[in-house]
């Protein structure tokens, strides 16, 4: 038995709109043709969606297939954009929809406007943006910042108030894995840091390579924000991730910043904790060169016969990365360290 041809019996539905925004416009149309789908889709109704061209009011296809709906995107905002449906039979018949008219919104404030005023630190702009409403106050820049973490960064006080008070989530990271809080660790914002603390910001936080708030303010190396962390309760041997590494170790390996270490281990950071690879603190100054802080570990406690995971001790080490320096101050300790031989009479 031949299969019945199916033909447009009458003049079809127009699109429904969906979703509309300030750039897209979502359409829909007759779910119940395409619910009579049935064998090879040669047998199938096809649709096409065409959009008036109002310079010369004539349609051009902007969707041909056998689906049931279609974004158009790409519009310019509160524009008024025409549309009609066009259904056509297997045998190749067909039939146009009414016309539906429907206009793109207004603009949202845009994010890059809302994120220009965090950066030029105008809290008169940040507070009209706000006033006017629909403001999406977590959205990040290009660089994947929110606002609050660009001015947790710079160290705008003012403007993280404003948006903490607006609704601005604390603990959001970045692509990196960094939160606010880490980012004024760094930077050495001390005011900043407190009022995120104030405000839930956890210490227990860690990005993507398990570091802390604190291995970051150790990088920065401000001591005043390191501690006052400390106070604060945060873990002085937090260990990452990645090496294995202690804030103590960052400072032995970026810095080499005295103060900082000094701080660290009064709050009892380990001079002799090993990395991943079994490297101290100690070790990991001697590699970078830093010889007043392998100095100040030494004189903290810090082990200099301790051998890593290949044998190898930091005064080994020094002579290999020719630390000519660091040879002669191991050296000068290694000799006082001797026990003295006594005279035979």
């Amino acid at each position: 038995m031949e299969p019945q041809e199916i033909t447009p019996c009458s003049k079809p539905h127009p699109p429904v709109v969906g979703k509309v925004t300030h750039h897209s416009i979502e359409l829909h149309w007759d779910l119940e043709k395409a619910a009579r789908r049935q064998g090879p889709q040669e047998q199938w109704f096809r649709f096409s969606i065409e959009e008036e061209d109002p310079r010369v009011h004539s349609y051009g296809i902007i969707y041909a297939g056998y689906a049931t709906q279609h974004v158009v995107e790409g519009l310019e905002p509160r524009t008024l954009h025409r549309f009609r449906l066009k259904v056509t039979s297997p045998s190749g018949e067909f039939e146009y929809s009414p016309v539906v008219s429907v206009s793109t919104t207004g603009e949202p404030i845009s994010s890059d406007y809302f994120h220009r005023a965090v950066n030029m630190n105008d809290e008169d702009l940040l507070l009209r943006i706000f006033q006017g409403g629909h403001v999406k106050v977590d959205v990040p820049n290009k660089f994947g910042f929110t606002a609050l973490m660009v001015a947790a960064q710079k160290g705008y006080t003012r403007l993280v108030k404003i948006l903490v008070s607006n609704g601005t989530d604390v603990n959001l990271k970045n692509g990196s894995g960094k939160d606010s809080l880490m980012l004024a660790c760094y930077a050495g914002h001390l005011d900043v840091v407190k009022y995120l603390r104030r405000h839930g910001a956890s210490w227990e936080a860690r990005d993507l390579g398990g570091c802390t708030a604190l291995h970051w303010a150790a990088d920065g190396g401000h001591c005043g924000v390191v501690e006052w962390m400390i106070k604060d309760g945060c873990e002085v041997d937090a260990v990452d991730t990645g090496l294995g590494w202690t804030p103590l170790m960052r400072v032995s390996a970026v810095s080499g910043n005295q103060r900082v270490a000094s701080l660290l281990i009064e709050a009892g950071a380990d001079v002799n904790m090993k990395d991943k690879d079994g490297k101290t603190p100690l070790m990991v100054a001697v590699l970078n060169d830093h010889e007043e802080l392998v100095q100040l570990l030494l004189d903290r406690g810090a082990d200099a016969s301790v051998k890593n995971e290949f044998g190898k001790g930091v005064l080994e080490m020094a002579r290999v990365f020719d630390r000519q320096n660091v040879v002669s101050l191991l050296e000068e300790r290694k000799k006082k360290q001797l026990p003295k031989k006594s005279s035979i009479r």
